[in-house]
């Protein structure tokens, strides 16, 4: 359950900064209400995460979670393409996800 709200938190970012990008610079009125609607979620969700997983973990698991999702939402919506250098960077982001995961006793009081 507690990576639930985690999850919450991070789909509520990934729609946030994919609306930031569709609010053109904050000129459009919808995609500007999303951002602030988004991240007001992704950080209500953080914060009931924070009562089962230490802030530390929990704020690398959703920011490295944040930016495959973004990532993935940027190459798919926006067209944008990635270098070997930011393919290499995100496999470490997805295999320090992993190690924390699997082997840190740290990941829940």
């Amino acid at each position: 359950m507690k990576y639930l709200f985690l999850v919450a938190a991070v789909l509520s970012e990934t729609i946030g900064t994919s609306a930031l990008q569709a609010s053109n610079q904050f000129t459009k009125f919808w995609p500007c209400v999303t951002v602030v609607i988004s991240y007001a979620l992704a950080f209500y969700f953080l914060s009931i995460t924070l009562k089962y997983i230490p802030v530390g973990i929990a704020y690398a698991l959703w920011a490295g979670l944040g930016i495959i999702f973004i990532t993935i939402v940027g190459l798919v919506v926006f067209g944008q393409k990635l270098d070997s250098a930011a393919i290499i960077g995100l496999t470490m982001i997805i295999l320090g996800i992993v190690v924390i995961h699997l082997f840190s006793s740290t990941s829940s009081h």
